[in-house]
């Protein structure tokens, strides 16, 4: 039985509780987190933390933790859960209240916290990548926020899985925003392209890494806008997050995306992030 962490207690999974008026149950009130661990090393831990800060801002939840009570609690989990690659789910919402739109005054916020195992995806997908649709992009004008409520993503991933698709990318206005779950990059003409950060977006932490890694290793890049027609036309397509690292996308609605193999920018890219995970391993 995995070990939880929820209000100040690391308990097993089955005996954690929280009560029915929880606005994260009734409302669907709170932020969240995930954030990979490789070799027992919390990813990113910073970067995580900041998104975390920036989303309970943009709610008005108050941070419950500090940056180094995170960092213990976390760890703690961690080594509660006996294992070195892991993903960590933490959740915050405005806590219990008598059930009103209307925020309540001085909320106790409800934390709660998870491990489970990380798989990594397999040689298969990475030989061979997967198949993606798009769809209208139905969800709110603040995804910027990494919100728990997330029907829209859910049912825009379900039809895509109903398609046999692994990801849906979501079109506004005729551009590209990101995935269902997942940040969103192509290629073209040998540039690696993502849309620019915005309340359309998540800020993702894996995607500002492959920012990262390609200004370290002079890999051309830029962040803006990608059309319908762009995405359709575009060398590569690459999905990105935490969990699922890099996606290679070598079908988009039925067709093949160029040779529909994984394209060489995304096997050096591979080859990098791997090299950062395990320089993460060894610190």
């Amino acid at each position: 039985m995995n070990i939880v962490y929820l209000n100040n207690k690391f308990l097993p999974a089955d005996q954690a509780c929280v009560p029915v008026l929880d606005r994260g149950f009734i409302f669907g009130d709170g932020v969240y987190e995930v954030i990979p661990v490789y070799g027992g090393k919390l990813f990113r831990l910073d970067e995580h933390l900041q998104r975390l800060q920036n989303s309970l801002t943009a709610v008005r939840i108050p941070n419950p933790l500090s940056n180094a009570e995170w960092g213990i609690m976390l760890n703690e989990l961690i080594t509660q859960n006996n294992g070195d690659e892991q993903s960590l789910y933490l959740q915050v919402t405005r806590g219990s209240a008598q059930r009103d739109h209307a925020m309540p005054d001085n909320p106790v916020p409800t934390v709660f916290a998870m491990s489970n195992p990380l798989s990594p995806v397999s040689l298969e997908i990475r030989e061979h990548g997967v198949a993606a649709i798009t769809l209208d992009d139905i969800r709110w004008q603040r995804c910027h926020i990494k919100a728990i409520s997330l029907l829209p993503n859910i049912l825009l991933r379900q039809e895509a899985l109903d398609q046999d698709a692994a990801e849906a990318i979501l079109l506004r206005d005729d551009f590209a925003t990101e995935g269902a779950a997942s940040n969103l990059f192509i290629v073209s003409n040998d540039v690696l392209i993502t849309p620019p950060t915005g309340p359309f977006l998540l800020p993702g932490i894996t995607r500002d890494l492959i920012l990262e890694l390609a200004e370290a290793n002079n890999i051309a890049h830029c962040e803006k806008n990608i059309s319908r027609n762009e995405l359709r036309g575009a060398d590569e397509i690459w999905l990105t997050s935490s969990t699922k690292e890099i996606l290679p996308v070598t079908r988009l609605d039925n067709a093949p995306i160029a040779d529909g193999q994984p394209g060489p920018l995304f096997q050096r890219m591979l080859a990098l992030y791997q090299n950062y995970k395990q320089k993460l391993r060894n610190q």
